[in-house]
């Protein structure tokens, strides 16, 4: 048997490894179940008055919630516009607010996103760029995986020179539990092309974005 035989064969269990795992989303009946197992588990009556709609509630809750699943981020910003009488400085939208769920506790995370891009040759209506931070926020999440969600989406489909994403936000699964300290937020960041690369380009954005300590923030 040759060297290349067993490398070969790990190469593809890696190649299968990577290859996901078909989901099946339970039914309606099956997750409203499951809710009434979680509150008989939390020491209550899912017959009890108070409680016999809780499931129905909370399964809508979960469709909202988590709406973004269903939705693809980069079709969102095929549109773009290229009639931009060669504006070729940052843009910039501030202060997103989001609502996104911890995927550790499945605890809500409430913030706000700050992005900026350099464009290249074209740009995207700004309601794309919040309805983009929706479909991320939309799902279980970590702070560190929709920063660079957003920036890399952006990247990918506009092209631009340089990409700039901050996060500031609160986790509930440390103010509400855990460790119990309310008031501390955690900012991340991704910067991708000149606002990576560029000292003097990443000083301006985040200047604009008026991040506290003028970019101290990590780079994920």
């Amino acid at each position: 048997m040759s060297v290349a035989e067993p490398l070969a064969r790990t190469a593809g269990r890696k190649s299968r490894a990577k290859q996901p795992v078909p989901l099946r989303r339970p039914s309606r009946e099956e997750a409203l179940e499951a809710v009434r197992t979680l509150i008989r588990w939390a020491g209550d009556d899912p017959e009890r008055e108070g409680l016999v709609g809780t499931p129905d509630r909370v399964v809508r809750s979960y469709a909202e919630f988590f709406s973004g699943y269903d939705e693809d981020p980069v079709a969102l910003l095929q549109r773009t516009f290229e009639e931009t009488d060669g504006y070729d400085e940052i843009v910039m939208l501030k202060d997103i607010r989001f609502e996104s769920h911890c995927e550790h506790h499945i605890a809500p995370i409430i913030g706000h996103v700050h992005i900026a891009y350099l464009p290249s040759n074209r740009v995207v209506g700004i309601s794309k760029l919040a309805r983009l931070v929706e479909v991320y926020a939309k799902r279980l999440q970590i702070q560190e995986k929709i920063t660079a969600q957003i920036a890399n989406t952006i990247d990918e489909v506009l092209q631009p020179k340089g990409v700039a994403v901050v996060i500031e936000a609160a986790h509930q699964c440390m103010t509400t539990r855990g460790v119990h300290k309310p008031g501390v937020s955690m900012v991340t960041s991704r910067m991708l092309g000149v606002f990576r690369t560029d000292p003097l380009s990443r000083r301006e954005v985040l200047s604009m974005i008026g991040t506290p300590g003028g970019g101290s923030c990590e780079h994920v």
